[in-house]
């Protein structure tokens, strides 16, 4: 699977850490990009635009990442998600795994480790 052929959803509260992985995921290829700013948009847009891969925050308002994951997770079993967040305990890493989250991302976000994320799952090197 090609990048460019790709649907990818970032979910964040934040216009910034949405246009700064916009720009990482750009500089390799042109996929469709959706922007969700809550975990409720989130589903709905998941819903709506069935993306290949998500990126997704754990504390929005609205709805949190984890109630986001596992909603998602309800609708679309094999949905791949990536949880992006500055939030690092443990429990809530947990909860995001246990929700069905294939992988994290510690912010601030580093470009290698999200380049390398998206070959892993597309089938790139």
């Amino acid at each position: 699977m090609q990048l460019d052929d790709l649907k990818i959803l970032i979910c964040d509260d934040s216009i910034l850490a949405r246009k700064q992985m916009k720009d990482i995921i750009n500089s390799i290829g042109s996929p469709t990009i959706i922007e969700a700013a809550n975990g409720q948009l989130a589903i709905d847009m998941y819903k709506e635009h069935k993306p290949n891969l998500t990126f997704i925050d754990i504390v929005m308002p609205v709805k949190d990442g984890n109630a986001a994951i596992s909603e998602i997770m309800e609708y679309d079993s094999s949905a791949t998600i990536f949880v992006a967040s500055s939030v690092g305990t443990q429990s809530e890493l947990k909860k995001a795994l246990a929700a069905g989250a294939c992988d994290f991302i510690q912010k601030p976000i580093d470009k290698d480790q999200v380049i390398s994320l998206i070959k892993k799952h597309i089938g790139g090197n």
